[in-house]
């Protein structure tokens, strides 16, 4: 992270005379052409997103109340600057998931007896492996007969970027791997990572040739790996720490320590910290060691990450969404800083939720200079809880107030206390709008939730009608776990908005048609290569994986896991949009089969019935249908008897707890549903089955027991 300068607050554009706000408009210019260049192009950035979005803001603000001062040179006549484009995308085999959280030693706790009372232990002997969790960017790499064939980065977990040629550089990546059981395909997973050491001296050697200076050795790892030119990666100091796995054809170990001590075999570098821990007091006592030692270390970390040892009991664990039962990563205390609060902003979400966000006196935490913090709703800010509880003992937040920011980890800053010693008599409390700032100036609401209580956040009436809710829809669309287009990022599609060039998704596919009378290559900021570049990567994206595609639309309550459940449930594009067609209809059955759905309640129906119940929404569903290429969702892969099956279990378990058995028949590529139809193919009935069962035999479905059940998937 730069370094950042002692500021003075600047005074408001409002207050500006033309002379003073023409040579700010310069500066300003100049500096955001800079950012530019740097994120765009050479994966350097040297500020946040946060004091970009500063900038930008100034910048507009003073271009607003001085038009005059706009030229086609200005950066706000420019969409941002050629980003690279010059990966390929690759698909991992086995998707790179994300660890869940723990912050307070009673997390752990309870980590570990969700472990033990999972697995039926009668004991609570579970061993560990505990390491710590490196600050660097995910790896993957895949062997073929040995042979390293393909490097990707983790990017949305399903989908990375191709590094191959530049992770071959690396000393600490073997380019065959060691050893005689060596697996056929082998993926090998871990961290690329800079030392401080390494990190200081190559900002040296940038500052000497005068280059700007890295923000942190995260960001140097990521950018010096992300070189167009594989020698330029050879040339910087990076490292690689082995300790995960993804595809594999055989596994030569049982346990994660003897997976950890295989990486050595087959020439891996593995962190030496690593330790097998046998008790909860162990692995805390291993994060208090591990916490004392990190200054001394010499690469960054920010927690220790502990996984059940067992491999068998890792696959019978599973995964909750995105996360492993059997891991987690307990991260460092949050640090605090003390700042003022100079004003409030509300942002208007995709779906018309209102967002307040504080706009900090800039302020070091955590590594990272804060400008920004969410406020979260009006209640919030007044002290009070979503469960109507009392926040910081009552006290409201005003602007011009000194607040205490806390930061932990990646999590987004936010203000725990204010202190009232501190408070000044300017401080002014503030004013929640009972108007949407869109042009339409519609009014703002709060809503009830599922269960009938008022919902903590206002929201504007609007819809789609609203501008602020059409752009965000489309920001979503494009973003990295939707349709993940290369060169329409945020600032580019603005541009498109405000041009009118894209109002709706499918638009974006009948640019190139269009290009003809629109000549994007005309504009400031383009040329032919880079729309060139932005026609091949949309049309890279005319394919897209179903549950994507499900997400990409913006449903309210369907976010990633929703729309994979809905995905894997329904199998195909049709088939979903048939049954939401139903659904808005009141059709019964379509109803009680997409309630039969895991994860899926009366609160996502409605959001889906609300969604397809406008006409409006399924014409812009219709348009983009026409344009892309929907995937179905990927059939399970297992051979086993029960892959493709649905089933539900009723009744008590008594081998087993609800959660693993529900894991297994997920692993072993059944459907497992909470209600029994015709389409149900199997109910595992315990003692105490009761309405399920009886639903059961009315549709002739078939009906097993316990035991049935762990023979017939062989466990």
């Amino acid at each position: 992270m730069a370094r950042a300068a002692k500021s003075k607050p600047l005074r408001d554009v409002t207050e500006l005379t033309k002379p003073q706000a023409k040579i700010e408009h310069m500066r300003l210019s100049l500096e955001i052409e800079g950012h530019n260049e740097r994120y765009y192009q050479d994966d350097a950035p040297v500020v946040t997103d946060a004091e970009y979005d500063a900038l930008r803001q100034r910048f507009n603000a003073i271009e607003k109340r001085f038009p005059e001062l706009v030229s086609a040179e200005s950066p706000s006549q420019k969409v941002g600057a050629a980003p690279s484009g010059r990966f390929r995308k690759v698909r991992h085999s086995v998707p790179m998931l994300s660890l869940d959280n723990a912050f307070a030693e009673e997390d752990v706790r309870d980590f570990v007896g969700r472990i033990v009372r999972f697995l039926k232990l009668d004991d609570d002997k579970v061993d560990f492996s505990a390491e710590p969790k490196i600050d660097g960017l995910s790896m993957s790499l895949r062997y073929e007969g040995g042979e390293l064939v393909t490097a990707a980065t983790r990017g949305d977990g399903a989908e990375g970027e191709d590094v191959t040629a530049n992770i071959r550089t690396l000393e600490d990546v073997p380019k065959k791997l060691k050893g005689r059981n060596v697996p056929e395909i082998c993926e090998v997973r871990g961290e690329v990572y800079m030392t401080k050491k390494a990190f200081l001296a190559l900002n040296k050697k940038q500052v000497e040739a005068g280059e700007a200076p890295f923000a942190n050795p995260r960001n140097s790892a990521a950018g010096s790996l992300r070189q167009k030119d594989p020698t330029i990666t050879a040339s910087r100091p990076l490292g690689f720490f082995a300790y995960a796995w993804g595809e594999m054809s055989a596994m030569p170990e049982e346990t994660q320590s003897g997976m950890i001590h295989w990486f050595e075999r087959c020439g891996f570098t593995t962190n030496p910290l690593t330790k097998l821990c046998h008790s909860v007091e162990e692995l805390i006592a291993f994060h208090q060691k591990i916490e004392e030692e990190r200054a001394k270390l010499d690469y960054d970390i920010d927690g220790v990450v502990y996984k059940v040892d067992r491999i068998d009991w890792q696959e019978r664990l599973g995964f909750v969404s995105r996360t492993p039962r059997w891991g987690i990563a307990h991260k460092f205390p949050a640090e605090r800083a003390m700042t003022v609060l100079r004003d409030i902003e509300i942002q208007v979400g995709r779906t018309g939720s209102f967002t307040p966000v504080g706009k900090l006196e800039p302020i070091g935490v955590g590594g990272v200079i804060v400008q920004n913090v969410t406020l979260h709703n009006e209640d919030y800010i007044k002290g009070i809880g979503n469960k109507g509880e009392v926040l910081r003992e009552g006290r409201d937040i005003r602007i011009g107030d000194t607040v205490v920011i806390q930061r932990a980890g990646d999590v987004i800053p936010q203000i725990v206390d204010v202190v009232l010693d501190k408070r000044p008599k300017s401080a002014e409390e503030f004013s929640f709008p009972k108007k949407c700032p869109c042009p339409l100036h519609t009014d703002v609401v709060r809503g009830e939730t599922a269960a009938g209580e008022e919902e903590s956040r206002a929201r504007c009436t609007g819809e789609f009608a609203c501008p602020y809710q059409k752009i965000e829809h489309l920001k979503l669309f494009v973003s990295r776990r939707a349709f993940d287009i290369d060169g329409l990022g945020e600032k580019q599609l603005q541009f498109f908005f405000d041009e009118g060039f894209v109002k709706e998704p499918a638009d974006i596919f009948t640019l190139e048609k269009r290009n003809s009378k629109l000549k994007l290559e005309e504009i400031e900021g383009y040329g032919e290569t880079s729309v060139r570049n932005l026609f091949g990567a949309i049309e890279s994206r005319r394919r897209i994986a179903l549950e994507r595609f499900v997400y990409a639309l913006g449903m309210r309550h369907v976010g990633e896991t929703t729309a994979l459940a809905l995905a894997r449930g329904y199998g195909s594009w049709d088939a979903f949009h048939d049954a939401c067609l139903k659904v808005v209809k009141e059709d019964e059955e379509a109803i009680a089969e997409m309630d039969a759905l895991d994860q899926i309640g009366e609160t996502v129906i409605r959001s889906i019935a609300d969604y397809f119940g406008e006409s409006h929404n399924r014409g812009i569903v219709e348009r983009l249908t026409r344009e892309v290429e929907i995937i179905d969702a990927e059939k399970p892969k297992s051979n086993s008897a029960v892959a493709g099956k649905t089933v539900v279990f009723t009744g008590s378990l008594e081998k087993m707890t609800r959660d693993e058995a529900k894991a297994t028949a997920e692993r072993l590529g059944a459907k497992v549903s909470g209600s029994v139809s015709k389409k149900t193919d199997i109910v595992v009935a315990g003692p105490g089955a009761g309405s399920k069962l009886a639903e059961a035999n009315k549709h002739g479905v078939t009906v097993l027991t316990e035991d049935e059940w762990l023979k017939l998937i062989g466990e």
